[in-house]
């Protein structure tokens, strides 16, 4: 039965993606972050313990509602509940309309709304390099994670990896302000996105039919601080032949990050374009394999 939800959720999301233009629906990841917003404006402390009553609380809450959910036995109607959980088409939407402009203010302030690192002062290269690093990152949390968990648990799995999601790119962060309230849900993520990523990783090297990404995609990815974020993007790097990585700007100061790949370091719209092919790829084998489960 998942195979077959997984299969009506995947082919919904890849055709109409968020529902953009049904005002009607609110998407369940803005209630998800008013939540983690509502929580912290009426109990935020600097503590761990605070963090994870925030973490449970919400993971609590999703159990329920999808359990509820899940309960009704209609496999379009859970269909349709598990393509919020994927975001297959915004990802490859949001990417390629970076580089749709020639004008370079234009492509930064588009990849200011992807990314958090400092995007003023980009050239082209470091614009197209946060895009191929943000398409293959996403690739695992918003595609792969959430379809490994829809595959294993249902509707319920898929939300509640969506949630732990959701708190780590909202309080996930080592600063003041989060390296204790946000390390629970960091860690949390990190555990959940370990075997999504290495799924990333690998089917990226197959596609692109790459011997070199699928051989030394940890080499390169496990310098990344992340365990796991690393590991699709130095599968990318090694696949279509760039150097990703390598100092990063971010609210001011640069912080030093490892170098992902030996390719070019100049990388252009081409180079984008390449790793947006990927898609197509990505959805006949997804395809095909959902079929082969549901049949």
């Amino acid at each position: 039965m998942f195979y077959s939800i997984a299969l009506i959720a995947y082919v919904i999301d890849n055709i109409f993606g968020e529902f953009e233009k049904l005002k009607f629906i609110k998407h369940p990841i803005i209630f998800m972050g008013d939540y983690i917003s509502w929580f912290q404006k009426k109990f935020y402390q600097d503590s761990i313990l605070r963090g994870a009553i925030l973490t449970v609380s919400l993971l609590l809450i999703v159990y329920m509602i999808t359990s509820f959910l899940a309960s009704f036995d209609n496999i379009l109607f859970q269909g349709f509940l598990a393509s919020f959980a994927l975001a297959s088409k915004m990802l490859y939407d949001s990417v390629r309309d970076v580089i749709s402009s020639d004008n370079l203010e234009v492509k930064r302030e588009k990849i200011s709304m992807l990314v958090s690192r400092d995007t003023r002062d980009m050239s082209n290269s470091d614009v197209n390099k946060a895009a191929i690093e943000t398409y293959a990152e996403n690739l695992s949390d918003g595609v792969i994670a959430p379809l490994f968990y829809l595959l294993c648990f249902g509707i319920v799995g898929a939300y509640i990896y969506k949630a732990i999601n959701t708190l780590d790119s909202m309080i996930g962060y080592r600063n003041e302000r989060y390296e204790n309230f946000g390390k629970v849900a960091a860690i949390l993520d990190d555990i959940v996105n370990y075997i999504p990523a290495r799924i990333t990783a690998v089917l990226i090297a197959f596609l692109f039919f790459s011997k070199k990404a699928l051989l030394e995609f940890y080499k390169y990815g496990s310098k990344h601080e992340s365990p796991n974020a690393g590991l699709p993007i130095a599968s990318m790097s090694l696949a279509i032949k760039v150097k990703l990585g390598g100092p990063t700007s971010y609210f001011g100061k640069v912080k030093t990050k490892p170098f992902f790949g030996i390719g070019r370091e100049n990388i252009e719209n081409a180079d984008v374009l390449k790793t947006l092919s990927l898609k197509y790829r990505l959805d006949i084998f997804i395809i095909i394999v959902l079929i082969l489960g549901v049949l």
